[in-house]
């Protein structure tokens, strides 16, 4: 079989179906690119985890705080109870005693 140089130079036809080729990256760069984007995605996800974190810590550390303002409250709010239970009843017992008193007398009187 002879093949002529003819044959060999003939300019080759291209057929173009109208969409754009995509250029040629090497396949090493692509998937380091992937890679790149992966581990930002995961930095910006442990930054807004980290945010969210210290948002949180926040609204902790003041509600604990509050809290510990209404534990005062009411610790001062039982003693001020106390007190006055006991101002109540130290009244109402020598109200107690009068009409005892005044039951003596008159029972001493009769007799």
């Amino acid at each position: 079989m002879c093949v002529n140089s003819a044959e060999w130079s003939a300019p080759r036809i291209h057929c173009f179906s109208g969409q754009k080729r995509k250029p040629n990256r090497p396949r090493v760069q692509v998937h380091r690119l992937a890679w790149r984007k992966r581990n930002e995605d995961k930095a910006t996800a442990g930054k807004n985890m980290e945010l969210r974190n210290l948002k949180l810590y926040m609204e902790n550390m003041s509600i604990l705080e509050e809290n510990e303002k209404l534990r005062k409250k009411a610790n001062l709010l039982h003693q001020e109870n106390l007190a006055l239970m006991s101002e109540f009843q130290k009244k109402f017992s020598q109200l107690d005693r009068i009409p005892t008193t005044l039951n003596l007398i008159r029972d001493r009187a009769r007799v």
